[in-house]
């Protein structure tokens, strides 16, 4: 199959690309840095580069493809002149634009969890709303919804903390049993669906474990040489307050805190438990020497 793989060569992009070309597929890297194409090329893949922000250079890049992988790339929470919402909107009309025009059949999506809502989840309704975009598309598009949990990497965020203070703290936390993933477990999940026939749109969600905040300390805790590290619950106001502090901008940092306040609430989790997937192979623990790693080094 002719795969056309955007997100260059990142998390989830650089796996997915090597486990389909293991499998013998024709796979195009969709990056916007020149200097990327060697690394692509080394992993058997070709080069398109490219702004996603180009429709006719999307619409280019997708002819002739069997499949497509798409997603939306990280921002700079930190950015105050950016509008993320706005920005992400834009960047999936793009795609569905040049999905249109290249006749492409088959689109796998990153998604997110909390994407089944747009109340009540912060900065993840964006997701919902991306969601409706691609859904507006012609029904002879098959679509597959990827909704993966939290992402392990996403816990580096707590490594300044720990180091200052001693412990993570965030407006969540305690005992109950929350869902993680890895990006690997990610990429071998859309490797799977995206060269499987299907037909109208799709959901799955993607998770490799299920852990409570308390665990993920002692767990990261262990690996770092700190064993009595303690995942301590702020409140709302003190987390929003300590990211405009740091200088975050207004818009995200609200998202990022009542999208937190949502796992406390059921709202986040509510569709994820009704749909439940397998389990991935990567688990906290095989991510735990990762974070340890990291955090020497930082």
């Amino acid at each position: 199959m002719k795969i056309i793989v955007t997100g260059s060569l990142g998390r989830i992009s650089r796996p997915l690309t090597e486990e389909l070309v293991r499998k013998g597929h024709s796979v195009t890297v969709i990056s916007s840095k020149a200097g990327k194409q060697k690394d692509i090329e080394s992993l058997g893949a070709t080069a398109a580069i490219g702004t996603i922000e180009d429709v006719d250079f999307l619409t280019s890049t997708f002819t002739g493809a069997d499949a497509i992988y798409i997603m939306e790339p990280p921002v700079n929470f930190f950015d105050h002149a950016l509008d993320f919402e706005k920005f992400y909107s834009n960047v999936v009309h793009n795609y569905a634009q040049a999905i249109r025009q290249s006749g492409v059949k088959r689109v796998v999506h990153l998604s997110s969890i909390g994407a089944h809502t747009d109340k009540g989840n912060g900065m993840l309704a964006f997701h919902y709303n991306v969601e409706q975009i691609l859904n507006q598309l012609p029904a002879d598009i098959a679509v597959v919804f990827m909704r993966p949990v939290g992402f392990y990497y996403n816990l580096f965020a707590f490594i300044p903390g720990i180091k200052t203070q001693g412990s993570i703290a965030s407006n969540y936390g305690a005992d109950d049993r929350e869902p993680w993933v890895s990006p690997l477990d990610i990429a071998a999940t859309i490797a799977e669906e995206i060269v499987q026939p299907f037909e109208g749109r799709k959901i799955r969600y993607v998770a490799s474990d299920e852990l409570s905040p308390n665990e993920v300390a002692d767990i990261l805790g262990g690996a770092i040489g700190r064993p009595d590290l303690k995942w301590l619950v702020t409140s709302d106001e003190q987390l929003l307050n300590g990211f405009l502090t740091a200088g975050m901008n207004p818009q995200a940092a609200k998202g990022l805190v009542e999208m937190n306040a949502c796992r406390r609430n059921g709202i986040l989790y509510e569709h994820y438990y009704r749909n439940k997937p397998v389990l991935g192979k990567v688990k906290l623990k095989d991510f735990a020497k990762e974070f340890a790693a990291v955090f020497n080094q930082s």
